[in-house]
C-alpha cells in the first residue's frame, strides 16, 4: 500500500478507529516526522508503512476501546512517542507526560510536541522511578520490563487510586502471578483485557493495576508546583532564560537569574513574591516545601550549565525584577544618594550590596552602568537588590547637582576622613579607568588617603570606603538593613 494520509485513514477504519480530519492530519504529520528522523535515531525497526500503522498507531489507539485514560498520564519509556503521541492526538484533553531517558529521543519528542502544537504535553528526559518529581493519576507503558519490576518503580509516582496500565503480549501470566505475591501491599489487580489487532494474528493483553493507599518505600519529596522538563535549546522557556544572561534581555523580559546557594535561600525566604521559578539540572533537588507551589524548571545538564555562568552547580532562581523608576533630580531623600556608573557587573553588584549594608538612601544607576540584575551583578549584590531603592539616571557626563550638594570621589580632593557631610547629598564615583568627567571636577571632591605607592583603588571598593566613613561620621542616613554576609 502506498503511504498516504488516505491510506492511513483506511487502515484505521478497517480496525474500527475513525478519526476526525484534524486528528488524522496530526497523526499523518507525526508519521512523517517519525520516518524522517528514524534513519538517524533508530526510533523503530518497522519500516513497512502498513506494519507501522498496525503495530504502532492502531496498537496504541486500541487501548481506548477498554479504558478511559487517567490524567495526568505518563507514557513510561516513550521512545518514539508510543503510545503517548497517538493517544494525545486522539484524546487532546488528557495531560500527557512523555518520559524518555535517552537524550536524543527526548529531544525528538520535544520536537514532535512543538511541531504538532500539542497542549498540556510535556517531555520528561529521565527514568520514571523514585526520582520522578511528581505524583500522577496514571502510567502507561509497552516497554519490555516485567510487571513486578515496573510496579516497584512506579509505586512512589502514582497517587492512591492511580492506574498502572501495561500493554503486553499474550504470555504474561507468570508476571501477573509474581506481581500478586511481591506487590500486593501496594497494588490491586483490576483488569486483564485480551484482544488482537484487527486483520492480523497479533495478540495483545491490556493489564491494569490500581495503586493502594499504603505508603511507597523510599518515596521522594513531591513538589507542590508544576514541573517542566526542558531538554532543547529551542524550548521557549529556555530561550527566555538565556535572554536573562544580558542586560538587554533582562530589560526586555523584566526577569533575572539569581545564583549562589546562600543568596538563593535568602531571596526565597525573604522575597518569595518576586520568585517565578526554581531552576536545576536534570538531577537537581526539588524546591523546598516552604517555597509553596513554585514552578520547577528541570533543564538538561548542558542547558543548565549555559545558564549557570558562575559555575555554582546549585539551583538558580528566576525572579521578577523590581521596577526601576527614573531618578527625579528634584526629589532628594535624607542621607546619601549613590550614583553608580560602573560598567563591570561585579562592581555594580558589590557597590549595591555596600550601599544597602551601610544605609544609603537610594542607588541611581547611571547610563554607563551595567544592569544591576546581570547574573554577575546579582551574584555580587545578593538580596540587597531587593533591599534598597534602585533608580535609572542620566549619563555621568550630564549629571548635575541641582540644589543639593554633589560629592565626587577623586584623588585630588579633600581628605575623606576629615570631611563633614550635609543631611542630603549625592555621592559620585568615576567610571572604571577614565574616572570623573571634567564637569564634575569643579564641585566638591573627596579623596581616600592611600599609600602613595598604590596608584588607585577599585572603584567599588572606593565607594564602599566612602559609604563607611559617612556612616561612621553618623551622617543621618536611613537605618542599615540586617547584616549582609558574603555568599558561601
Amino acid at each position: 500500500m502506498t503511504p498516504s494520509k488516505t491510506a492511513l485513514g483506511t487502515i484505521l477504519r478497517h480496525c474500527g478507529i475513525v478519526l476526525p480530519a484534524d486528528q488524522l492530519e496530526k497523526l499523518w504529520e507525526y508519521h512523517g516526522i517519525l520516518r524522517a528522523a528514524n534513519a538517524e535515531l533508530n526510533l523503530t525497526r518497522i519500516h513497512n508503512f502498513e506494519n507501522m500503522v498496525l503495530k504502532h498507531y492502531v496498537d496504541s489507539l486500541l487501548v481506548l476501546k477498554f479504558i478511559e485514560l487517567p490524567s495526568p498520564l505518563v507514557d513510561m519509556g516513550s521512545g518514539p512517542g508510543l503510545p503517548g503521541i497517538p493517544l494525545k492526538i486522539v484524546r487532546p484533553e488528557i495531560s500527557m507526560i512523555l518520559a524518555e531517558p535517552r537524550g536524543a529521543r527526548a529531544e525528538f519528542l520535544q520536537e514532535v510536541v512543538n511541531r504538532l502544537n500539542l497542549p498540556n504535553c510535556e517531555v520528561y528526559a529521565g527514568k520514571v522511578g523514585a526520582r520522578f518529581p511528581r505524583q500522577v493519576k496514571g502510567v502507561i507503558t509497552r516497554a519490555v520490563a516485567t510487571i513486578p519490576e515496573t510496579l516497584e518503580r512506579v509505586a512512589a509516582c502514582l497517587e492512591p487510586g492511580g492506574q498502572m496500565i501495561f500493554m503486553k503480549g499474550p504470555e504474561c501470566s507468570d508476571e501477573v502471578e509474581e506481581a500478586s505475591r511481591t506487590q500486593g501491599d501496594y497494588f490491586k489487580f483490576v483488569a486483564d483485557h485480551a484482544y488482537s489487532i484487527p486483520g492480523t494474528t497479533h495478540d495483545r493483553r491490556l493489564v491494569i493495576y490500581e495503586r493502594l493507599d499504603s505508603p511507597a518505600p523510599n518515596a521522594p519529596v513531591v513538589p507542590l508546583g508544576p514541573v517542566r522538563e526542558v531538554t532543547s535549546d529551542a524550548n521557549p522557556t529556555f530561550k527566555l532564560a538565556r535572554d536573562l544572561l544580558t542586560g538587554r534581555g533582562i530589560r526586555k523580559q523584566g526577569q533575572a537569574l539569581i545564583s549562589g546557594s546562600r543568596i538563593v535561600a535568602e531571596v526565597l525566604e525573604r522575597y518569595r513574591d518576586q520568585v517565578e521559578a526554581w531552576v536545576t539540572n536534570s538531577t537537581g533537588p526539588a524546591p523546598p516545601v516552604e517555597a509553596g507551589s513554585l514552578t520547577w524548571l528541570r533543564l538538561s545538564d548542558p542547558l543548565f550549565a549555559e545558564l549557570d555562568v558562575s559555575g555554582t552547580k546549585s539551583p538558580l532562581l528566576m525572579v521578577r525584577t523590581p521596577e526601576m523608576l527614573a531618578w527625579d533630580p528634584t526629589d532628594w531623600p535624607e542621607g546619601c544618594t549613590l550614583f553608580v556608573p560602573f560598567q563591570d557587573p561585579e562592581n555594580v553588584g558589590a557597590v549595591i550590596r555596600s550601599a544597602a549594608a551601610l544605609g544609603a538612601a537610594q542607588v541611581v544607576l547611571l547610563r554607563e552602568a551595567a544592569h544591576p540584575f546581570h547574573p554577575k551583578a546579582a551574584r555580587a549584590a545578593g538580596p540587597a537588590l531587593f533591599q534598597i531603592p534602585l533608580r535609572q539616571g542620566p549619563s555621568i557626563r550630564d549629571l548635575a547637582s541641582a540644589e543639593v550638594p554633589l560629592l565626587a570621589l577623586d584623588a585630588d580632593g579633600e581628605d575623606l576622613t576629615k570631611a563633614s557631610f550635609p543631611d542630603r547629598f549625592g555621592l559620585v564615583v568615576g567610571v572604571e579607568g577614565p574616572g570623573l568627567p571634567e564637569t564634575l571636577r569643579t564641585g566638591r571632591r573627596l579623596r581616600i588617603p592611600i599609600d602613595s605607592r598604590v596608584e588607585s583603588l577599585n572603584a567599588a571598593t572606593s565607594a564602599a570606603i566612602a559609604l563607611y566613613e559617612m556612616s561612621r561620621a553618623r551622617v543621618p542616613l536611613t537605618s542599615p538593613s540586617s547584616p549582609l554576609e558574603p555568599d558561601a
